[in-house]
């Protein structure tokens, strides 16, 4: 049996992937297509604002605010960018400054959430995707920051990276050490109001690659521009135009990740309970703590508001993994968020299409099954957005 080449064979298998990719965009959307957002019915949209449907109504028929669209069955529909003017409306007239507009004050650090996990499955890019999402809707100011190579978190919004990223435009374009671009020239916008997004490729990797080459120089260590401090420093130029920064990183602790770790405020660990994953979780945090003492002890940044590990894929009636979750809150106590991120057909279904429960239309799933999982999603979102006020002192 003559033997393969199998560097060969991969380029070949990923030539035919990305040219099926590519044609399967094309069936789906034309060439200058972008990634439009449905419209959010008038119950929707008054559970975003924390207002009742009737009021919602009352202030559409008075003339104010967004004029909604009509849609079947005399029903209201109001698009992401309503709902943000929306709040704009409200909060003018509200008593207490941020009841509707909840993002930084006078004196509000920037909040800057990683989202990690050393293994994959853990439902880490979906977590980022809803975050980022949910909070944008909520009143937040987000950027959404793709640091995995693998851009998973990109192709949910609509980047395709092998067409769209083809001469860069990436976090390493803003992080590289010879010509860095501007960070605010690689933000883009997405269909949603209020999140802005840096979209990530296969260029991320090449900060992995030429960081040891550039410590291995002579006087590198004296740069006075250590590799860890890179993405706290880009972030620095959009600061003030931000409330707050999601970051999805790759699932490996190489030095893409100790980066967005050094410029993090937060850190959210998402873990499946099982042994083996919880197994993995806990050969990622022995290696963390080691390689961040070494940042920390370099000068970085390690002095975080929070840190919480978020249950995902969580099956109630599964017996183990109900022991797995008892077991992570009893060692681990309010570091475990309260509140799991459900396994739903109704999630994974949707990221079929490239979207999320936030962008799908609930009329493709069952009533319960969509309500379940948005229940889940909604809630687990509520007690981070908590995190974050308290880290403001709310």
């Amino acid at each position: 049996m003559p033997r393969t080449r199998i560097d060969r064979l991969v380029a070949e298998h990923a030539r035919a992937l990305s040219d099926r990719l590519v044609a399967h965009r094309a069936e789906l959307f034309p060439p200058d297509a972008h990634k439009t957002l449905r419209r959010f019915n008038s119950i929707e949209t008054a559970r975003f604002l924390r207002v009742s449907d009737a009021w919602l109504r009352r202030l559409a028929l008075d003339g104010r605010g967004p004029t909604p669209a009509k849609g079947p069955k005399r029903g209201w529909y109001y698009t992401s960018h309503d709902i943000a003017a929306l709040r704009h409306l409200l909060e003018e007239g509200s008593r207490v400054p941020g009841t509707y507009m909840p993002g930084r004050r006078d004196g509000d650090h920037l909040q800057v959430i990683c989202v990690v996990n050393f293994k994959g499955g853990s439902g880490k890019t979906t977590t980022a995707a809803h975050l980022a999402q949910r909070c944008a809707l909520d009143g937040y100011r987000v950027l959404a920051i793709d640091v995995d190579p693998q851009a998973s978190l990109s192709m949910l919004h609509g980047v395709q990276p092998e067409l769209d990223l083809f001469d860069g435009g990436t976090l390493w374009d803003a992080i590289r050490d010879e010509d860095p671009r501007p960070l605010r020239e690689l933000i883009r916008p997405t269909c949603f109001a209020n999140l802005d997004l840096v979209p990530g490729n296969l260029d991320l990797m090449d900060f992995e690659h030429e960081t040891p080459r550039l410590l291995a120089q002579e006087g590198a260590a004296r740069s006075g521009n250590p590799f860890f401090t890179k993405i706290a420093e880009a972030l620095e130029s959009v600061e003030a135009d931000y409330d707050l920064v999601v970051i999805d990183c790759p699932p490996q602790l190489g030095f893409l990740t100790m980066a967005a770790l050094s410029a993090a405020t937060a850190v959210l660990v998402t873990v499946h309970p099982q042994m083996l994953d919880v197994m993995s979780m806990c050969q990622f945090l022995l290696m963390t703590s080691d390689l961040l003492g070494v940042v920390a002890e370099a000068g970085g940044n390690m002095e975080y508001d929070w840190l919480r590990y978020l249950v995902t894929r969580y099956e109630p009636g599964d017996g183990p993994q109900n022991q797995m979750v008892s077991f992570m809150r009893t060692l681990f106590g309010e570091h475990v968020l309260n509140h799991p991120v459900l396994k739903s057909t109704a999630i994974s279904d949707a990221a079929l299409t490239k979207q999320t429960l936030y962008e799908v239309e609930k009329g493709a799933f069952s009533r319960s099954t969509y309500e379940r999982a948005l229940e889940s999603l909604d809630a687990v979102n509520g007690e981070i957005q908590g995190l974050i006020q308290k880290a403001w002192g709310r």
